[in-house]
Formats: structure tokens, C-alpha cells, sequence
């Protein structure tokens, strides 16, 4: 008696799996369905591709937030300094 061997699944398709979730307005058990695998197989890729994910660092918008932290501090030590300029100049006349 042969065993059937289980086709392998290839990590592009288990991020497609994960994509088709994300953009196609189906639900998990749809999807799952659709393609041939375990609701519980298909939540557990996304988890594991989340993860990732978050692993690989930060993402643009990290950057972007960083990025305006930093234009924000500027703009309060430039108000900062034109106010007291402007104070400096009322205390002259």
C-alpha cells in the first residue's frame, strides 16, 4: 500500500495565499477553501508571514515617522528661537 505523497507548497504561494486574504473581500474560510488548504494552515501562514514581517525591521512608515519627529523638533527650536528674537526686540525699544 503507497502512501500519497502531500504536493509541496512553495513559500510564493503561501504569500499569494496570504495576499488573496488581504485584497480579494473574501473571508478566511473562503479562501482557505478556494485553495485547497486547512482554515487552520491558512491562518497560520499569515501569522507566520506577519511575523516575519516584523522581523525584517522597520518598515517606511517607521522611516516616515521618524522623518517627521525629527522636521517637528526643528520647527519648535526654530519657533522657539524666533519668539525670543521677537521678545528680544520689544525689550530693546
Amino acid at each position: 500500500m503507497s502512501r500519497s505523497k502531500r504536493p509541496v507548497i512553495t513559500d510564493d504561494f503561501k504569500k499569494e495565499a496570504v495576499r488573496l486574504i488581504a485584497t480579494s473581500g473574501r473571508t478566511f474560510s473562503e479562501t482557505a477553501a478556494d485553495l485547497g488548504v486547512d482554515l487552520s494552515t491558512l491562518t497560520r501562514w499569515k501569522r507566520q508571514l506577519h511575523e516575519a514581517d516584523l522581523l525584517l525591521g522597520p518598515h517606511e512608515d517607521a522611516k516616515e515617522l521618524a522623518r517627521l519627529r525629527k522636521e517637528n523638533e526643528i520647527l519648535k527650536r526654530a519657533a522657539t528661537f524666533f519668539a525670543k528674537v521677537e521678545e528680544d526686540k520689544k525689550t530693546v525699544q
